[in-house]
């Protein structure tokens, strides 16, 4: 598996300010249900389920909210970048910037895990998160997000 398999051109976002995980979950919902058909609302609820569990800000300005999803067949992602953290509630209580949700069919099983796995490989690395956040072009930040031999999963 591939980056490039889970992220689509069209599911990269730069936004200006978010002020609140809810308000930032129906923008991934929006995204979502463009590109899976499912209703936004079930994605929203799916990613509030998961985040209930504990937060996914996992560090360093950046966040991996995922969550199973029912209805959808394939595995897919959705990126964005905010111009203005905001506080995700992070292990390292610093506010967050990239956001790469990942969206997966309910019985995902072991390639829901190889997919976060390899989306948190990447978005641990800090060239790959400085070109992010030195850019502000969708079609530039998915090119980031894509290229390279690192963005192949186990």
């Amino acid at each position: 598996m591939e980056l490039s398999q889970l992220l689509r051109p069209q599911a990269v976002k730069v936004l200006g300010s978010v002020t609140s995980k809810k308000r930032l979950f129906q923008e991934l919902g929006e995204i979502a249900g463009q590109s899976l058909a499912v209703t936004p609302e079930a994605v929203v609820d799916a990613l509030q389920d998961r985040e209930s569990l504990g937060p996914t800000g996992v560090g360093h300005g950046v966040a991996l909210p995922h969550a199973r999803i029912p209805g959808i067949a394939v595995m897919s992602g959705a990126f964005i970048r905010l111009e203005r953290p905001m506080d995700f509630e992070s292990v390292d209580r610093q506010p967050v910037d990239l956001i790469f949700a990942l969206f997966a069919p309910e019985e995902a099983g072991v390639q829901h895990l190889k997919a976060l796995a390899l989306v948190s490989r990447t978005m641990r690395d800090p060239a790959i998160c400085a070109k992010l956040r030195a850019n502000a072009d969708p079609v530039t930040l998915h090119a980031v997000l894509t290229e390279g031999p690192r963005t192949r999963a186990a």
